[in-house]
């Protein structure tokens, strides 16, 4: 049996929307631990500045936990499907060169939630981004150095 047997429904019925706001969530292989390493981490948040600086999308807010990610994004010049191919693909290969072997980093697919118009997104910013203290990593948010919000 597949370790996760219900995986491809995360694919039943996504629709991405340009202009709409998503939380997306996406999760490492085998739940292993890579962004305890500061420097995988940075790796990782520099393809959410690439892909930003791209203009597929504008990032709100995110924070990279040691096996997963949290990332708040208004959908701009692509879709779903494509932000995330290529942010999972350039960030394996970056994190395989810095560790000098090729790595199957990411879980197959990702969950995303499209953010309602009515919803308090300074609120879902900061549920996103106090993911490390809910997780006991942190006392304090400022002693996680793996998040960012434009309102903060």
């Amino acid at each position: 049996m597949p370790a996760f047997p219900h995986a491809y429904r995360l694919r039943t019925g996504r629709f991405s929307e340009v202009g709409r706001i998503y939380l997306i969530t996406a999760v490492v292989k085998n739940r292993q631990p890579y962004f305890y390493d500061f420097c995988l981490s940075r790796i990782l948040i520099n393809e959410f500045r690439r892909t930003h600086t791209e203009g597929l999308v504008e990032s709100l807010a995110w924070v990279v936990m040691p096996d997963h990610f949290h990332w708040l994004i208004e959908l701009q010049d692509a879709s779903l499907a494509t932000v995330m191919q290529r942010t999972k693909s350039r960030s394996a290969l970056a994190i395989g060169c810095a560790l000098g072997h090729p790595v199957k980093l990411w879980q197959k697919g990702y969950h995303d939630r499209g953010i309602r118009y009515d919803e308090d997104l300074a609120g879902v910013a900061r549920y996103v981004v106090a993911n490390p203290l809910r997780a006991g990593l942190v006392k304090h948010l400022g002693d996680y150095p793996h998040w960012d919000a434009i309102w903060l």
